[in-house]
């Protein structure tokens, strides 16, 4: 798959869930529930219902700390995005679209959440982008 589609899907992935627990939650679910209404129709009601069971995991996992449980809905809304973007090529301006108008500027989407734990001798190397260690 083009990178910039897989780009694409990972943005609406961690967009969506991250504001599943969100203000914006209504608008968010109404748009992506439109997105498949156009798009797929004969799915939409089943994505729906997916939704709002997504949400009540993530606010549980927002409440408990659980960042796995997080990251395993951040990573199945990418998979059911980018099942949707090459099955339907024309959903992708639509996306977009729709991630204009939730996260406009991005921020959501770019949002990185770091955990590290090092003991004894041993070192962590964290970064948010490109990260170049030269040790020897």
């Amino acid at each position: 798959m083009d990178p910039e589609l897989t780009a694409l899907a990972q943005s609406a992935g961690t967009t969506l869930v991250t504001l599943m627990a969100a203000d914006a939650w209504q608008r968010t679910r109404d748009g992506f529930t439109h997105l498949w209404r156009r798009m797929q129709p004969e799915r939409a009601e089943t994505v729906a219902a997916e939704l709002e069971a997504s949400r009540e995991d993530v606010l549980a996992a927002s409440a408990a700390d659980d960042q796995q449980t997080l990251d395993e809905l951040r990573l199945q809304w990418q998979g059911s995005v980018r099942r949707l973007i090459v099955a339907r090529p024309a959903a992708v301006a639509e996306l977009r679209r729709l991630l204009d108008e939730l996260d406009p500027d991005g921020a959501v989407a770019r949002r990185i959440t770091q955990h590290a734990t090092a003991s004894g001798h041993a070192r962590v190397y964290q970064a948010g982008r490109d990260q170049h260690i030269a040790e020897r």
